[in-house]
């Protein structure tokens, strides 16, 4: 036999093995994910526990270990506007075992930071989008002030001294909270916590001013009375608020809301991705999940917008609409 022929044959040969070797492996792969889930599923909310999406994410955990028969963990992990947990995702097991909680702060975070530490369209898998949450202007409750308006009037007069809370730098309030400021023509010093919860404590306790944050954060402090509600960044009242105005009722065209959505690890496998996403709609449909999330001023995303397609082809644009503002801003962080 030439040698030539013989290194034909060898490549014929290991292609051949290959070949086997990857298709065992899909195999394998789609048998355990006949199995899924045979243990714990993590869900990790990129921001510390009391806010509004750590509040979904536990209403939705409990339900969800019922369709699966197993535990389903939330687990909190904040840091850098929720980039630390989410690219602690991107980084896991593509197994459907470790998934996120994530939000509009991801797509903002792509364009916010110089380096992100992972990427949203290449490290992380949309599953299903959740629901929607308006961003709300509040300040603290003995602030003397009655209205967008006034808020603003005394914003600018007390520019230098005025304190501005934030979820993180990169959250959603943060960006919300930088662009209302740029539009007011303010420049303020801002105190970034490690979440919405640890920040709305604060805020209570009257350690700064003001703070953009989303619905569900805000929602139970203004009904309780805890807090000053200045406007609502959205076009209609939300009927748990009726009394909040929205900042176009009072001068101000500014709209803003942060969805959130479940991420997996680039590459799990669309058995399980199936799997997550069916169990997640079939929470969504509880009515007892409608009620008390519309009581925290949350929204379910509408039967139309949950399929996983969808999400996958909202990511880009958002990833865009979210890097409009911020560069004309000029709102960036190394």
């Amino acid at each position: 036999m030439k040698p030539c022929q013989r290194n034909s044959d060898l490549r014929r040969t290991f292609a051949a093995a290959t070949i086997a070797l990857l298709a065992t492996a899909h195999d394998f792969k789609m048998a355990c994910a006949d199995d899924w889930p045979t243990r714990a599923v993590t869900v990790v909310v990129p921001f510390a526990a009391g806010g509004g999406t750590d509040l979904m994410a536990r209403m939705i955990a409990e339900p969800m270990s019922r369709f699966f028969g197993q535990q389903v963990i939330v687990e909190n992990m904040g840091g850098a506007g929720g980039m630390t947990g989410s690219a602690r995702v991107a980084r896991a097991t593509p197994d459907g075992y470790t998934i996120v909680f994530g939000s509009r702060s991801a797509a903002i975070d792509m364009t916010l930071y110089k380096h992100p530490s992972y990427s949203l369209q290449n490290d992380l898998a949309p599953i299903v989008l959740v629901a929607d949450q308006p961003t709300i202007l509040v300040a603290r409750r003995d602030l003397p002030v009655d209205g967008l308006g006034n808020f603003i009037s005394y914003l600018k007069g007390n520019a230098s001294t005025m304190k501005m809370g934030s979820a993180g730098v990169g959250s959603t309030g943060f960006v919300d909270c930088a662009i209302f400021n740029e539009l007011v023509g303010v420049k303020i010093q801002a105190i970034p916590y490690r979440g919405s919860g640890p920040a709305m404590q604060d805020l209570i306790g009257g350690q700064f001013d003001f703070f953009c944050t989303i619905s569900g954060t805000a929602a139970g402090p203004i009904q309780n009375d805890l807090i000053k509600p200045i406007a609502v960044f959205r076009r209609q009242r939300l009927p748990s608020l009726p009394d909040v105005q929205t900042a176009a009722e009072q001068g101000l065209g500014f709209e803003a809301s942060t969805w959130s959505g479940l991420f997996a690890p680039a590459g799990t496998p669309a058995p399980i991705i199936k799997k997550i996403h069916d169990a997640t709609v079939d929470v969504m449909e509880m009515a007892s999940i409608e009620q008390q999330l519309s009581k925290s001023a949350i929204y379910l995303i509408p039967p139309e917008h949950r399929s996983t397609e969808y999400f996958e082809s909202i990511i880009g644009p958002e990833i865009e609409k979210n890097a409009t503002p911020l560069k004309a801003a000029g709102i960036s962080i190394d």
